[in-house]
């Protein structure tokens, strides 16, 4: 459930014929785990011996298959994330919101972008979702003070393991306790072994908000380098530039100083949006400079 200096905490679940109780275990991870260059990550299923039932202590034997593993934030066995931006304060970083759905289409994780705070500015970011669902993006615009869109959320994440992850200060949190009231409280038991406050997010956690609903918070970020791709291969992670690269006259094309380019005639007749392609250049420079060095 979640990962702090070295110890892990654990929900064991323990089944009998008379009830089914959620314990949780304060663990470390055997030694060979890092004879293996391997870390149990914030949703990993896992086996443990225990140590103590009376101070609720074990170890980490076993790390069970993966279905996926991200690296940020680094997180297991999700079924999509959502990446929360605020309509404004702080105003959204599209540069940043786009690093962000490179890395997730690398790690092939679907994604959904949900625009939160939209009582302060609701018409421009219509605007600007509309751009991105254009893009084959889900989006979800929401506020906590007016309730709007959360309903709509709650049901993108029904039935689901969903990583919410975004900048700091996009109301990541109020909007989690939105979803669910009882949320926050339910991770008392971990707060209370590390001695953490509940709201404030240091560290990746794993949360329930119903028998098959899971969220994992994560701490706020505030830039994300580009993966570790050839820059060549960057267009491939940007959806919209697809339909349009079959115009192209050169086979390869990356879309930058080509003449005759399908994706930059679009861009110029506006079927393409111009913040995604400005992010797209500067990334493109990015991963050329870092191989160059």
């Amino acid at each position: 459930m979640r990962g702090v200096g070295g110890f892990y905490y654990v929900h064991l679940h323990l089944y009998n014929e008379l009830n089914t109780e959620q314990t949780c275990y304060e663990c470390r991870a055997k030694g060979s785990f890092r004879n293996q260059h391997i870390k149990p990550m914030v949703g990993d299923e896992v086996e443990i011996d225990i140590i103590s039932e009376e101070n609720k202590t074990g170890n980490i034997t076993d790390i069970l298959e993966r279905k996926n593993a991200l690296v940020r934030p680094a997180v297991a066995n999700i079924d999509q994330a959502v990446i929360v931006f605020a309509g404004r304060d702080p105003e959204p970083n599209y540069n940043l919101l786009d690093r962000f759905l490179i890395s997730m289409e690398i790690q092939q994780a679907d994604t959904v972008i949900c625009f939160n705070k939209t009582d302060l500015e609701k018409e421009k970011i219509k605007v600007i979702a509309g751009e991105y669902e254009a893009c084959g993006y889900r989006t979800v615009l929401t506020s906590t003070k007016t309730g709007d869109g959360i309903d709509e959320l709650r049901e993108l994440i029904r039935g689901k393991t969903t990583a919410f992850a975004g900048p700091s200060g996009v109301g990541k949190s109020s909007l989690l306790n939105a979803l669910s009231p009882s949320l926050l409280a339910k991770t008392g038991d971990i707060s209370e072994k590390i001695k953490r406050g509940k709201h404030t997010t240091r560290h990746s956690e794993i949360m329930c908000v119903s028998e098959d609903t899971y969220i994992l918070d994560t701490p706020g970020f505030s830039s994300l380098n580009v993966m570790d791709i050839e820059a060549e291969e960057l267009k491939n992670y940007f959806r919209e530039f697809a339909r349009y690269e079959q115009e192209c006259r050169f086979s390869g094309c990356v879309h930058i100083n080509e003449p005759d380019c399908g994706v930059k005639e679009a861009l110029c007749a506006g079927r393409i949006s111009a913040i995604r392609y400005d992010n797209y250049k500067q990334m493109y420079s990015e991963l050329k400079e870092k191989r160059k060095w």
